[in-house]
């Protein structure tokens, strides 16, 4: 009897559990992917940055002034398009998250509401 009252509890707790185990696979996951995106982000902006300190520390005279100010057009393009490639790519991230989070929620009710019916039709049965 009370092996499988033990074998029950195990089981509840596991149907019970599973999803909450699932969701925090996730959250490090996502953590782990957040933390690279910004180390990477963080990288190529100040390559971006100190390309651009080295490159106003070669000023010498006029002509050198006017190749360096010409530039900072092209360096601005790219780095609103770093910045427009950097916002798609959490979106995307944010994205695949919800909709794992969505599913493990799905999936935790359909347990629940699977693990519930039983005992429903045993106290009606009573």
């Amino acid at each position: 009897m009370q092996d499988n009252v033990m074998n029950a509890f195990t089981e509840q707790a596991k149907t019970m559990f599973g999803p909450v185990s699932k969701f925090n696979g996730l959250m490090v996951e996502g953590l782990e992917k957040m933390t690279e995106f910004q180390l990477d982000a963080v990288k190529s902006y100040s390559e971006i940055v100190l390309g651009q300190i080295k490159k106003a520390s070669e000023i010498k005279d006029v002509d050198t002034l006017r190749t360096f100010s010409t530039s900072q057009a092209e360096v601005a393009g790219s780095i609103n398009k770093k910045i427009i490639e950097d916002a798609k790519a959490l979106t995307d991230m944010a994205t695949d998250f919800k909709g794992k989070v969505e599913s493990i929620m799905e999936e935790g009710r359909n347990t629940a509401s699977a693990a519930a019916t039983p005992k429903a039709a045993t106290k009606k049965a009573s």
